[in-house]
């Protein structure tokens, strides 16, 4: 397939659900996702998060395990199982989840490199129906310093209360040392559905420090990680409570 073409089919896609577009939140193991697609890559990803908020009652630990594939240089796909549990409380299987990551742009062609994301989530409470993410990412470089962004719309669908299309962002900044360390940050934010932000204080807002890295074992083997401590505002079921979370990535490429 030409690229064009399947440029036309994502957006085309996108707008279409847009067009039709839970009430949902990030949990604490959310990530920044890159633009760009690596064909040929294979890995096996762990995400782990737990946040503490000053309102005990909210407090959670979310983990995943996903198994992913670069089909070529414009599609990359995964698939995770994740589970999720109250801090001191058993851990449970929380939801099946298939990511798509699409790079519409040559690496490197424009001074912004962008990519689109389709993800389907099926949560295992049923009432909660099917949770769809999309929306486009960027990434730049800038010197020895890389920038990236998410502009996300999420919504439940066919979930047994009625839902509307929430807006969230992902940020990230690094300056890169070396391969095997860099620094920089990690920013995360839920506005509120997409086309009527809630108001500043009911918005959740977290940034914080982050390290990166990749280390390499053999020619054709790597583990890459990013950790970050995030302060601020989760914003919960309409309502934003003040706390930290701590949030870990780790890949195995194979």
């Amino acid at each position: 397939m030409k690229k064009s073409s399947m440029k036309k089919i994502i957006w085309a896609g996108a707008f279409a659900a847009a067009a039709i577009s839970g009430s949902a939140f990030a949990g604490p193991d959310e990530y920044v996702l890159p633009a760009r697609v690596e064909a040929g890559e294979r890995e096996i990803d762990f995400k782990f998060g737990t946040r503490n908020m000053k309102d005990s009652s909210q407090n959670k630990n979310a983990s995943s395990v996903g198994l992913g594939l670069g089909v070529n240089e414009l599609w990359f796909t995964e698939v995770y199982v994740k589970f999720a549990g109250a801090p001191g409380n058993s851990t449970d299987l929380d939801a099946f989840e298939w990511e798509n990551r699409f790079q519409l742009t040559e690496t490197g062609k424009y001074p912004v490199d962008v990519g689109f994301l389709l993800e389907i989530e099926r949560p295992q409470d049923r009432s909660e129906g099917m949770e769809v993410t999309w929306g486009p990412l960027f990434q730049a470089d800038l010197g020895q310093t890389e920038w990236i962004a998410n502009f996300l719309i999420q919504r439940n669908y066919n979930a047994t209360s009625p839902s509307a299309a929430s807006a969230y962002y992902r940020v990230q900044g690094r300056y890169r040392l070396s391969k095997e360390f860099s620094y920089g940050f990690q920013g995360f934010g839920d506005l509120g559905t997409w086309d009527s932000w809630a108001s500043s204080h009911q918005q959740g807002h977290r940034f914080g420090p982050a390290v990166f890295g990749k280390i390499g074992l053999d020619c054709k083997q790597a583990i890459k990680y990013n950790a970050a401590y995030l302060i601020g505002k989760t914003r919960i079921d309409g309502d934003s409570y003040s706390g930290n979370t701590f949030r870990l990535q780790m890949e195995y490429e194979f």
